[in-house]
């Protein structure tokens, strides 16, 4: 048998819609229950709703005002906040492109950004960082919550095929791609919903993520709100020591994070209270098998892991009706078309790895890369995702690890290029290699090999300037030459090798 799927195809997408549209849905069956929930350790903001669909259309209406054109890009710098739904779903509803980034990124790091898709406006939080001469009209965040009370412009109604949004993920060349989804890709998540998340109307969802990441915006965000359940975010600030708390106080019974997260929240202690909780999702980057026997025991509740990434979300996963045995990932979600495929490109037997792939037709898979106002279609029959799995005869699915050098950086997936090019600009750095190095049986950093000069100090502070927190190496080696393949590429895997041959 081979390691592919070959499902019935997924009910189409209505042919005229609307991503915000589609997730504000219950704002017409039940305005006054609770949709989004904000917690800080003083509180929670909330928002109904009826009064969350009202204000993205007003968001939507002062977007207009502001002369946007239908297809404009709107690139968002913005925290963990209320202003951060309401610009993205309002672009969305008044038919503009949100362009999501991550708040941490350097003035130099967002620069870049906005050459590669050219935004017609920028939308700033206080103290978030800028490019020194932004290229087009800036809004505040304060001015774009004034456009909350505006009348709701109407839905921006089109094919289910048209561009909705735009996220940025790392390539192998070191400079971030932009990705283009569609808006019928909120509609393909319908399949996660069993398959992942085991989510109800019932369910209250605490995501520990950025709101500005794909994990956070769809499994935090859309997906609570397609089936009129209430989700719950953290506010700036709040830290992981903190999320038991909240997620006892404010009664969350699905909680998602990144490995990461439970790990620093299971340090603190074998027992945890929360009663409502149902169950943990888990994506990002492999989920270590302790974590996931330490959780059960801590809260008598299972961890549900999902494989996806930027261009497709998740596809295959865990779920309380279908739970992955041990030291598996998940199954192909009901409807995708998965295989594993060898190196001639085609789907190998199952238990034998290869490298995980989503079929072209897959309604989540991205519409392709942006390059300036044309987008690059997906051109082969099968997305190759980049990592190694072996497919079990019943399906299941076993990560291996990745299948290249791309670093998994809490969740991110960063090219080692990019923090190489950054490096080489410090004074002292005469070659460089990134490289992600395990410190643990589940821990792993990011570690900058190195010749020349400069010293840790100096390197430490040149990357603090130049690149965004979780793309910063937290380790720095000084070699006397930086190992190269035959084709004269850096060896990073002979790095890794030397390193854990020390260990």
């Amino acid at each position: 048998m081979l390691s592919l799927t070959d499902p019935a195809a997924p009910d189409p997408c209505p042919a005229a819609f609307n991503l915000a549209r589609y997730v504000l849905a219950p704002a017409e069956t039940r305005p006054d229950h609770v949709a989004l929930m904000v917690l800080g350790a003083s509180g929670a903001e909330r928002w109904s709703y009826g009064r969350l669909a009202a204000a993205v259309g007003g968001v939507a209406t002062g977007l207009a005002a502001r002369g946007l054109s239908a297809g404009d890009r709107v690139l968002l710098r913005l925290g963990n906040g209320t202003a951060f739904p309401l610009a993205f779903l309002g672009a969305v509803a008044g038919g503009f492109v949100p362009v999501p980034t991550a708040a941490g990124l350097t003035s130099g790091e967002v620069a870049r950004l906005c050459t590669a898709i050219r935004p017609a406006l920028i939308v700033a939080g206080a103290g978030v960082a800028m490019p020194d001469a932004p290229p087009c009209p800036v809004l505040a965040e304060a001015a774009l919550a004034a456009f909350a009370t505006l009348p709701p412009a109407p839905w921006a109604m089109g094919a289910p095929d048209r561009l909705a949004y735009i996220v940025f993920t790392s390539g192998t060349s070191g400079l971030p791609r932009a990705v283009a989804h569609a808006h019928r890709a909120v509609w393909a998540r319908r399949m996660m919903h069993e398959g992942w998340l085991g989510i109800g109307p019932g369910d209250r969802l605490l995501h520990a993520g950025a709101l500005n990441w794909t994990y956070t915006l769809g499994a935090g965000l859309f997906d609570p709100w397609a089936v009129g359940a209430t989700a719950m975010v953290a506010a700036q600030g709040v830290t992981p020591d903190q999320l038991p708390l909240l997620a006892r106080r404010f009664d969350a019974t699905i909680f998602a994070a990144v490995p990461g997260v439970y790990r620093r929240i299971l340090r603190n202690g074998s027992g945890l209270d929360l009663p409502r909780l149902r169950h943990g999702l888990s994506a990002g980057e492999k989920l270590p098998a302790p974590i996931r026997s330490a959780w059960r025991e801590a809260t008598g509740t299972d961890l549900h892991e999902a494989m996806g990434l930027s261009e497709c979300s998740t596809f295959l996963s865990s779920s309380p009706g279908h739970p992955a045995p041990e030291g598996a990932t998940g199954y192909p979600q009901p409807g995708r078309r998965v295989a594993v495929l060898g190196t001639d490109g085609t789907p190998v037997p199952r238990g034998t790895p290869g490298i995980l792939a989503v079929h072209r037709s897959d309604p989540g898979l991205f519409l392709g890369t942006v390059e300036a106002e044309t987008i690059r279609p997906v051109a082969d029959e099968w997305f190759q995702t980049g990592d190694m799995v072996v497919m079990a005869g019943d399906g299941a699915v076993t990560s291996l690890g990745r299948a290249d050098d791309m670093i998994n950086a809490g969740g991110f997936r960063v090219s080692p290029v990019e923090i190489e090019t950054a490096m080489m600009a410090c004074p002292g750095v005469q070659a460089s290699a990134a490289v992600e190095l395990p410190v643990a049986a589940d821990t792993t950093l990011i570690a900058l090999f190195y010749t020349g000069t400069a010293e840790e100090a100096a390197l430490a502070s040149h990357a603090e300037a130049v690149l965004a927190r979780y793309k910063q190496p937290r380790l720095y080696l000084r070699r006397a030459a930086i190992p190269a393949t035959a084709n004269g590429k850096i060896n990073r895997r002979a790095l890794r090798e030397e390193w854990k041959a020390t260990k």
